[in-house]
């Protein structure tokens, strides 16, 4: 592709464009919406964003290392997010008894609190999103799981928990059916998850 998807004489003559248009201006909204909480509790969106990962997510994805991949960010620059966390009284750490370099961290009450008020930033956009046909909702989560795939394997985003990259992960028929076998038993297109607790890395993701 040698034209712009913002070049509007390409745009208007292509659905492709218009997606990625699309997509782009609902990028936009998730900042916004992100930056409008963030205010509210006078704290910065990445520093948002690590509460709420770190309320709905396992202790050993609680550490700087693994927050720095998910976040695509360097060590140094969460380790500055957790720092001001913890001034703020949002945030607490364990250290490893076997590395005391190493922590897990943790949210305090207060933080528990922000994170779950602040988590909620995404209604807007899930209202019309609640009104889709069920039959459409599937068609969109599917393209959109395909999308982050692809992103995920030229690498322009790290860590993905979807089905799609778990080695627990079947497909066939063309990608149209899908199966777990840690769960042993097939799954409809609603059952495909974003985000996996039992997330295992595919050793063929890249």
């Amino acid at each position: 592709m040698n034209k712009s998807d913002f070049d509007l004489s390409h745009q208007n003559r292509h659905v492709e464009s218009k997606i990625v248009a699309s997509l782009e201006r609902i990028a936009q909204a998730f900042r916004v919406l992100l930056w409008q909480e963030s205010k509210a509790f006078s704290l910065s969106p990445i520093q948002v964003q690590v509460l709420i990962f770190l309320l709905y997510h396992s202790p050993e994805k609680r550490k700087v290392s693994y927050l720095a991949t998910e976040f695509n960010m360097t060590k140094a620059t969460i380790s500055d997010t957790i720092k001001t966390l913890e001034q703020k009284d949002l945030i607490t750490k364990t250290y490893e008894p076997h590395d005391t370099r190493s922590y897990v961290i943790h949210l305090t009450p207060k933080g528990e609190e922000i994170a779950g008020k602040t988590s909620l930033f995404t209604r807007e956009i899930r209202k019309p999103i609640d009104h889709l046909h069920p039959d459409d909702k599937e068609n969109l989560l599917l393209s959109l799981l395909n999308i982050i795939r692809h992103l995920n394997r030229a690498e322009v985003i790290t860590i993905q928990r979807m089905c799609m990259t778990c080695s627990y992960y079947r497909s066939s028929g063309a990608g149209r059916k899908h199966f777990c076998t840690l769960l042993n038993q097939p799954l409809h297109t609603r059952d495909l998850r974003v985000d996996c607790p039992e997330h295992l890395l595919s050793s063929d993701t890249h």
